[in-house]
């Protein structure tokens, strides 16, 4: 590794959502010096959605993408380095913790704060990524409120899609469940209340064959993979709950994780079974999945991060 290419600093956070951002305006108050990479899509999961309702502070909503603008300028504000670049590669085998970025230059740092967030899986149609915020949506809870007394379709078969189809139900008219088998994923107890929801229709052995509409989503048509036959339904809002995938492939020969990916942290705290290794938001979060608990937990490994610094001399 040749000195030229490496560059030493006191804390790296990598990831640009909520909870990177928030992590970068506390540590940058806090003197830290702070060095954030954006990685693949700066801003997050935030920037593919419209309007933000929920987030305190906003009386009016704001939009996805504009909101971590805000993030991102007040960082920039508190003295945050903020760069555009991806972290390829790591070795958390001995202090200072290194990172390589675009799989090219190594970053040593004493601390790290993992903030690399979550990818929601997609069906991988060409219509649902072209309505992708006009109608297509992987958050039900996000952006259910918006089709409010309307019909409404949601493909999935997991305890997710379950909770989401019958929150959906307590807003929409109706609710269309799309399920690909004969039977659910999901717990018992959930396929249950889905099946006694009077406003769900559930289409078994059925498939998305298409998002219909050209600016928004107007309907799905369904396809059923015992016969063959098509079906059209009419809906207003298309919501896709078949997973999310948390981005944490580069960490797994080092960080403890569970079965499906996320980042174990110590519970009430950010910190990882690496000393001086710290996770926030969605990578380590499967169940909440908010902007809001994420810029929170983000402001709990900044806070971790300066004790362990501190404890270390280093700060």
């Amino acid at each position: 590794m040749e000195s030229s290419t490496t560059e030493k600093v006191n804390c790296l956070i990598i990831g640009s959502g909520p909870a990177g951002y928030t992590a970068a305006i506390y540590a940058s108050r806090a003197g830290l010096n702070p060095v954030l990479y954006q990685g693949i899509q700066p801003g997050g999961q935030l920037t593919i959605t419209t309007e933000v309702e929920n987030y305190p502070g906003y009386p009016d909503g704001i939009q996805g993408p504009e909101m971590m603008v805000h993030f991102e300028k007040q960082a920039k504000r508190m003295g945050a380095d903020i760069r555009y670049g991806l972290a390829t590669k790591v070795d958390f085998s001995s202090q200072p913790y290194k990172v390589q970025i675009d799989d090219e230059k190594w970053m040593e740092a004493n601390a790290v704060i993992i903030s690399t967030g979550a990818s929601a899986k997609w069906l991988g149609i060409e219509s649902e990524q072209r309505l992708n915020g006009y109608g297509v949506s992987a958050c039900a809870v996000c952006d259910g409120f918006f089709f409010k007394g309307k019909e409404v379709a949601i493909v999935g078969a997991g305890d997710t899609a379950a909770e989401e189809a019958l929150y959906l139900s307590k807003i929409c008219s109706h609710v269309h469940m799309i399920v690909r088998r004969g039977e659910m994923r999901a717990s018992k107890i959930m396929q249950q209340r889905v099946l006694d929801t009077k406003n769900i229709t559930v289409y078994w052995h059925s498939e998305t064959d298409e998002v219909i509409g050209d600016k928004k989503v107007e309907a799905v048509r369904i396809k059923n993979n015992q016969t063959g036959s098509l079906k059209e339904i009419p809906v207003s809002a298309f919501f896709v709950a078949i997973g999310h995938q948390p981005n944490s492939d580069i960490f797994k020969d080092w960080i403890d994780m569970d079965e499906a990916g996320y980042i174990k942290t110590i519970p009430g705290s950010s910190k990882t079974n690496i000393e001086g290794v710290f996770a926030s938001g969605d990578v380590q979060d499967k169940i909440y999945r908010q902007a809001v608990t994420a810029a929170g937990s983000g402001c709990m490994a900044a806070l971790d991060a300066e004790r362990y610094l501190s404890e270390k001399g280093l700060h």
